[in-house]
């Protein structure tokens, strides 16, 4: 089942500032529509969000009941 990906407002302006090969949204949305589970729980102050991880940087990101995330 895919799953519904919305973004903050700020995420364009945030992947303007990195490498074109690095701020790919198709491969992001790829994987974490297919399984949201394939990133990884944070702990701590960040406890219920998640970290998915490409090349040197991560995404991280909260799943809710809606299905999206």
């Amino acid at each position: 089942m895919p799953y519904k990906i919305e973004y903050k407002s700020s995420v364009s302006r945030d992947l303007k500032k990195l490498d074109r090969g690095v701020a790919n949204l198709q491969r992001i949305e790829n994987e974490l529509g297919k399984d949201p589970d394939c990133g990884e729980p944070l702990s701590g102050q960040f406890k219920g969000l998640f970290k998915y991880r490409v090349r040197v940087y991560h995404v991280v990101y909260t799943k809710t009941d809606e299905g999206s995330f």
